[in-house]
């Protein structure tokens, strides 16, 4: 059987909830269109993320990275085309504050996601869940991780596919902050689950 890595975020800045992170819980360990899931919740730390990432990457050898983030204010899905190499934004859960660093010194520009994006926006639509590719997945962590899977992928010469998809906020997050706009959690696992089924 295959192997998919899937990825969620804990909570950040403001928000006391992340929906990646229980929806990482829930898929972790079944069977979906032939592929295992490995599930993995990493850290809101520029320091950290990756090596947590790479850390289960080389132990389980997935044939598949999909890793998720919350935008919160998003109203559907979003997959990321591009990630760029660039840290910047907020500060992270250990308060370090990024300005225009380069993720990887020599490093491309940017990366292209290797998922089916353009497929999976036009299932999650058939299927009636709103969904449009994005175009930035900005310069936090988000980037920073897809960023940095796509580059140790290109720099081994590997096979997987990896990307970075964007969910809104949860029903649960929005009671805490009134202005979200916001899925239930069983929509947001079973928009998850359709984008397995697409590869």
């Amino acid at each position: 059987m295959k192997k998919l890595l899937l990825t969620g975020f804990e909570p950040f800045l403001d928000n006391p909830i992340n929906p990646t992170e229980e929806i990482v819980k829930e898929l972790k360990g079944k069977e979906i269109n032939q592929y295992l899931v490995i599930g993995q919740v990493l850290p809101v730390d520029f320091a950290e993320a990756a090596k947590v990432l790479f850390r289960v990457f080389d132990e389980e050898r997935p044939d598949v990275v999909i890793s998720l983030g919350l935008a919160a204010g998003r109203n559907r899905i979003t997959p990321e085309r591009i990630a760029i190499n660039c840290n910047d934004g907020a500060a992270d859960n250990k308060g370090v504050i990024m300005q225009d660093q380069p993720i990887e010194q020599e490093g491309p520009a940017a990366y292209f996601s290797t998922l089916p994006i353009r497929r999976i926006v036009d299932m999650l639509v058939a299927e009636g869940y709103p969904a449009e590719i994005s175009n930035s997945a900005g310069t936090y962590l988000c980037n920073h991780v897809m960023y940095s899977m796509l580059h140790k992928i290109a720099k081994e010469g590997l096979s997987t596919r990896s990307g970075f998809v964007h969910v809104p906020a949860s029903h649960d997050l929005a009671l805490k902050n009134r202005s979200l706009p916001s899925w239930h959690h069983h929509d947001l696992v079973k928009a998850i689950e359709l984008i397995i089924n697409v590869l």
